[in-house]
């Protein structure tokens, strides 16, 4: 395989991986529709293109990572009526079946083959290249890009059909707002009878209670500093909302995802959109008569 790839979407998780590719002796190019991400990436020799038709003619490989829906519905768009010969798309956001489908049945008319291929680790993770991929679709295509994975992450799994990569996400992602939550309430209990924080993150890391997204934040709430954040609230709110749309659909219940809910749209509500998920731990501190960060 050629080391060429366009990476489309220079966020944090995006830019991450753009960065870790081009690292490990990838050419990349890319693009994001934020100047300044393009510009950060720039200075990391990542090569930027005007736009993603552009990306996609420069590179038979494209990744794709993007904040919304119609983010990825046109770009789709612009690579299908581009006039390009079969490109693979490597698509690692978390939108719901039915945006993944749609863009799948846009790229394949045009002879492209979409990968739904979300990812599980933060940004934080994803610098280290400690996430993990859930490839789903075309099984050959998956396959052949086994060593492409291996430059961006810990681990790729092929779970099947496409969308089930998207299925698989949404349980892990089930998992990580309810240990978010969980963290945020230890911590906060902890405070509460006169513990050492920094102490209680070090201690509970060592036992049975703790779990990769208490490691990961626990510290950031002992600090109580929520940035630079590894996933912003105001994101976090698009994967919170699918989840739940998906669980509804299959009249499946989620009690322990469901309490989550309230208390994330407290944290909006508290100016604390653009921080880190760890920030829900301020709500509970306040909640609890603590003093605030």
């Amino acid at each position: 395989m050629d080391k060429l790839v366009g990476v489309i979407g220079l966020g944090i998780m995006g830019g991450a991986m753009a960065r870790n590719l081009a690292e490990a002796g990838w050419r990349v190019v890319g693009f994001d529709t934020d100047a300044a991400r393009c510009a950060a990436l720039a200075e990391s020799g990542i090569e930027i293109a005007a736009d993603a038709a552009a990306v996609a003619e420069a590179a038979p490989l494209l990744l794709c990572s993007l904040p919304k829906p119609a983010a990825l519905a046109a770009t789709a768009a612009a690579i299908a009526g581009a006039g390009l010969t079969p490109r693979i798309l490597v698509e690692t956001s978390t939108f719901t079946l039915a945006d993944k489908q749609a863009a799948e049945a846009v790229l394949r008319a045009a002879g492209h083959t979409l990968l739904d291929c979300p990812l599980s680790g933060t940004g934080a993770q994803a610098v280290t290249r400690d996430i993990v991929v859930y490839a789903s679709g075309d099984a050959a295509a998956i396959e052949m890009l086994g060593p492409f994975f291996a430059d961006f992450a810990r681990a790729a799994h092929n779970v099947g059909l496409f969308g089930n990569g998207t299925r698989m996400k949404f349980v892990a992602n089930l998992l990580v707002a309810i240990h978010n939550l969980a963290a945020a309430e230890a911590m906060v209990l902890a405070e509460k009878a006169g513990l050492d924080p920094a102490q209680v993150v070090g201690l509970v890391a060592s036992g049975v209670g703790t779990s990769r997204v208490f490691e990961l934040r626990a510290p950031m709430m002992a600090a109580k500093q929520y940035e630079p954040p590894t996933m912003r609230n105001a994101m976090w709110s698009k994967d919170l909302a699918v989840i739940g749309e998906f669980a509804a659909a299959l009249e499946c219940p989620t009690p322990l995802f469901s309490a989550v809910l309230p208390l994330h749209a407290a944290t909006l509500a508290a100016g604390l959109g653009g921080e880190d998920t760890a920030a829900i731990h301020a709500v509970l501190a306040r909640m609890a008569g603590l003093p605030g960060k």
